[in-house]
């Protein structure tokens, strides 16, 4: 069971702005990289499901959060199917977010009260995740689409939350032209993620990326 509300996660996502992404079947790897994102400030993260028995990973990352990491909101991305969403529920998900717009997800969440964050591409389909509950949408893949592609939806719907995946950097020039645009927050998975030549993460290097981008969006939306 989800131990924040909908809309604490929401709050919580506009409030910090940035949602950091991440997947490592190795579960202290995993652990290591949420400790490491919890330094640099991070109070939010999106587990990807992918790879055979994510959902283990997840439930001991969780359970690590809850115990170790006060304040820490775990969520899931990349997912499919009802099945899997409310597999995430069970495991204590506090929000899930999708590659696409299905209501039958819709449903499983809004039943529990659970934030989901569905991937649209057009503004039908934002104004239907809408009406079906949505409290932020995501834009995916948002290198795609852009910034221009946000203000241009924020003029006719000033009341929608857009969330961009994809296409989003922790520097400062890529960061101002997402929330000029008018974006709710950012989701941010690889430019944050910071890796050795050797493929192993660069804890470091992962910490001091994440100090920085809040810190960006925190001056930008002062300087707003």
């Amino acid at each position: 069971m989800a131990k924040y509300t909908r809309i604490e996660v929401a709050q919580t996502m506009k409030e910090q702005g940035m949602v950091p992404l991440f997947y490592h079947a190795d579960i202290d790897i995993a652990k290591t990289v949420l400790s490491t994102l919890y330094k640099g400030g991070a109070r939010l993260l999106e587990f990807t499901n992918r790879g055979d028995f994510a959902h283990e990973v997840f439930k001991d990352l969780n359970k690590y959060a809850l115990k170790e990491l006060p304040g820490m909101i775990l969520g899931v991305g990349s997912v499919t199917d009802a099945g899997a969403a409310s597999l995430y529920m069970q495991l204590g998900a506090n929000f899930i977010v999708t590659p696409v717009l299905r209501e039958d997800i819709a449903i499983v969440c809004n039943r529990k009260k659970v934030l989901w964050s569905p991937g649209c591409g057009s503004l039908t389909e934002i104004c239907k995740a809408e009406e079906m509950g949505c409290e932020i949408v995501k834009l995916f893949p948002g290198g795609t689409y852009g910034p221009g592609f946000v203000k241009a939806i924020k003029g006719p719907q000033p009341w929608t939350s857009i969330m961009p995946t994809g296409g989003v950097s922790p520097d400062r020039e890529s960061l101002e032209k997402w929330f000029e645009s008018g974006v709710t927050c950012v989701g941010m998975g690889s430019k944050l993620m910071a890796k050795n030549e050797d493929g192993s993460f660069n804890y470091e290097k992962i910490e001091s990326l994440t100090k920085q981008a809040l810190s960006f969006i925190s001056d930008i939306r002062r300087d707003k």
